[in-house]
């Protein structure tokens, strides 16, 4: 993978890895805090929480319609604009490339920003097959400093390649569904060969979350950690960076907290070993699944 957790930042009594050096010489903090449902005054505040408990980059999208908010707790926190990430993603109805650039000019409106830390394109919609023009509207956006970084989300090999292939630019991010029941091999796989980093969305599997198998009980016993901080920690030694969402602050420091401990070898593949065929949450295979 390009680049390794590289600057730190302490947070009371924890010291946390602010980046990874992306393909494009960006850096994007190891753990990210993802907002989704979050909106409203309610959702303002959880981010709000989330930043000061040390959190430094925020996932959202225009589909998760809560850009105004995660731009809003950005500026309650107080923190310099500098210090945080803002990601969003394009939605499937903005694939046409005017659509995408002024899809992106509209979330840097409502994020209050001037520039896109990072804008991914949300799903690759092949049935419609525009994401290459939404591909080609990024690489503008970044050359023209509307975006700093671009990548992509729920994109197959065949996706990415067709985009490399179009533009020679090779996305700095693919953000893919990533938990213990479905751990993604082929595609962390093809992400390392590219040199693209990876990024997990519902990291610990929502309801499906595998907090009482025996490889994640046994480790978190061992490590005297919750089941939920073993999770996060497998994903931060495959060098993948976990999105996990929580309104809880009690939680997502929990949830932060995962740089005290390390797994062995025989751990992480017992993690990796619960993997299932069939351990999408959702059926949301990227060749099919569609999102306007």
């Amino acid at each position: 993978m390009p680049g390794s957790a590289g600057a730190w930042h302490t947070v009371g009594c924890m010291t946390v890895p602010t980046a990874y050096e992306l393909n494009d010489g960006t850096v994007l903090p190891a753990v990210g805090f993802g907002t989704y449902p979050l909106r409203g005054e309610e959702g303002i505040a959880a981010m709000v929480a989330a930043l000061e408990n040390g959190y430094r980059l925020l996932d959202s999208a225009v589909n998760y319609d809560n850009e105004r908010e995660v731009g809003e707790a950005l500026r309650r926190s107080g923190l310099p604009r500098d210090e945080v990430r803002l990601t969003t993603k394009i939605p499937g109805r903005h694939h046409g490339y005017d659509d995408a650039l002024r899809s992106l000019r509209d979330s840097a409106a409502a994020l209050g920003v001037e520039r896109i830390d990072l804008a991914l394109i949300h799903w690759p919609n092949p049935s419609q097959g525009r994401y290459p023009e939404a591909w080609r509207a990024l690489v503008d956006a970044r050359r023209d400093g509307l975006v700093h970084s671009i990548g992509v989300s729920n994109f197959t090999d065949a996706h990415l390649q067709r985009i490399i292939d179009d533009t020679g630019v090779v996305p700095a991010v693919n953000q893919v569904e990533l938990h213990p029941y479905f751990p993604q091999e082929e595609m962390r796989g093809v992400h390392e060969r590219l040199g693209i980093r990876t990024e997990s969305w519902s990291p610990l599997g929502k309801a499906s979350a595998p907090y009482s198998e025996a490889a994640i009980v046994a480790a978190a016993e061992a490590h005297d950690v919750s089941p939920a901080q073993v999770i996060l920690r497998w994903h931060v030694q495959l060098g993948a960076v976990p999105l996990p969402k929580s309104a809880t602050p009690e939680r997502q420091r929990a949830n932060l907290d995962v740089f005290g401990f390390g797994l062995s070898e025989d751990e992480m593949a017992a993690i990796t070993g619960l993997g299932r065929p069939d351990g999408r949450l959702f059926g949301g295979d990227p060749d099919v699944h569609e999102e306007m």
